[in-house]
Formats: C-alpha cells, sequence, structure tokens
C-alpha cells in the first residue's frame, strides 16, 4: 500500500533521512524502531506530509486505482484522507469534550457519518460516559485513547502512531495492543508504528524496519528482531 524509495529528508544543513526504502504491505503491522533521535518521528511525518522531504518517492498503491506518487509536485505534498495520524504529543483540544473533539475530525476530511462516531465509542467504550467531559479532564490514558478515537473515526485505510507507548501504563499498554491486534488481524487496518519499546513491537507487529542515524539498517520479519542485532544497533554506547 505505502512503498518509500530513496527518501532523503534535510532539516536545515541537517541530514536526517538517508535514502530510506520501505514497503508498508497493506494489511500488515509494521514496527519502526531504533533509538531516540535516529529518526523515526521525522520518517513518520514525511509520509503523513507534515515536513517536506528533499527527494525520493512515496507511493500510494489501492485497489482499483493506479500508483500514486505523494510527493508529486513535492512542494504541494498532501497525505491522502485514508491515513489516521496520531503523534506522540496527542494533538487533541483540550478545551473542548470528546464529542467535540471527535466532531471536529469527522469535519476535517468533510464527513458527517454519524455511525462512524458510534463504532469508535464502541471501540473505546470507557470514553463514551466521558463524551462530555473536556479532553483537559481526562486521564494521560485517556487522552490517548481520544487522540486514537479522532484518527479513527473517519475509517482509515493506514493508521500511524509516533511512540504510543510514551507514558503508558501497563494496564493501558495492553489494551492498545490488543486492540491494535483487532484493527490489523480482523479488520484488515495497515498499521504503522514508531516505538522504542521493543516487547510492545514483538506483540503487536508482524514486520520491523530500524533506523540507525537516518538509515534503514535492517529489517524482515518481527521474529528476526533478535538479540544480536539489538546489541549491535540499539546500543547507547556504540560508535560508528
Amino acid at each position: 500500500m505505502l512503498s518509500l524509495r530513496a527518501v532523503n529528508q534535510f532539516y536545515g544543513s541537517q541530514h536526517t533521512l538517508w535514502n530510506v526504502n520501505i514497503d508498508f504491505p497493506q494489511g500488515i503491522c509494521t514496527g519502526i524502531v531504533g533509538l531516540p533521535g535516529m529518526g523515526k518521528s521525522t520518517l513518520m511525518n514525511c509520509i503523513t506530509g507534515k515536513v517536506p522531504v528533499e527527494s525520493g518517492t512515496i507511493i500510494w498503491h489501492e485497489a482499483g486505482a493506479p500508483p500514486r506518487n505523494l510527493l508529486s509536485p513535492a512542494s504541494a505534498f498532501t497525505a491522502p484522507p485514508t491515513i489516521g495520524y496520531v503523534p506522540q504529543d496527542r494533538r487533541i483540544f483540550s478545551q473542548l469534550t470528546v464529542d467535540e473533539n471527535l466532531h471536529i475530525a469527522m469535519r476535517a476530511t468533510g464527513k458527517s457519518d454519524p455511525t462512524s462516531k458510534n463504532d469508535v465509542y464502541a471501540l473505546f467504550p470507557e470514553l463514551y460516559p466521558l463524551r462530555q467531559s473536556r479532553a483537559s479532564a481526562l486521564s494521560p490514558d485517556d487522552q490517548y485513547q481520544l487522540a486514537l478515537a479522532s484518527a479513527l473515526v473517519n475509517r482509515p485505510r493506514v493508521l500511524i502512531l509516533d511512540e504510543p507507548m510514551y507514558g503508558a501504563g501497563q494496564g493501558f499498554a495492553r489494551r492498545l495492543g490488543q486492540l491494535l491486534v483487532r484493527l490489523n488481524r480482523e479488520l484488515g487496518m495497515t498499521v504503522l508504528l514508531a516505538e522504542q519499546q521493543l516487547s510492545f513491537i514483538r506483540r503487536v507487529a508482524d514486520r520491523f524496519c530500524m533506523l540507525y542515524r537516518g538509515r534503514n539498517v535492517a529489517q524482515g520479519h518481527v521474529n528476526e528482531l533478535d538479540d544480536d542485532l539489538i546489541a549491535h544497533w540499539m546500543a547507547r554506547d556504540i560508535r560508528r
């Protein structure tokens, strides 16, 4: 569904992504792993159009339609509306209610199907009794559920999560893992996770891609994410 070829990205003069080549197959959960500062969030932001890409292609494949280069023209890159994105900082409207947040998310893509909101409340039953509460009054775990619900309310084909385990409690981590497995394996949603917690990646992902200083140095089935690979690329004191 998504194919990245020779993607390069710069922040000013700093080269942050180097000729990245990754395929994200349809219906597969892929974990993007690596230490902080290795380019995981930058990669997510490139895919969603939050930051400009210097060179390369991001090809969107969808059944019944020809492949489309999302970077053509690069200056007018717009992510397709079938991508749902939850950044690390959540980005919910803290002074609005849960229900208002979901309504705004639906309006952002021009959709107003009330069944979508009902479906989201079915996925997140903890949010339903809080629907008239301000987002600022929610617990951190419930705020993340709201951000995720806002990303899902328009029924995306691809879901991208940036560091979903950041600040998450153990109970919420377990529930989130179960939800992602359901979305991916039962409903066929393609999921991309940028995450440092390897235990979470191993539990929910099918494939992985490892970034080191902006380069994808390893990728494959999640079973191949072994201790030797982790020791080689994710030890904090390595020098290359």
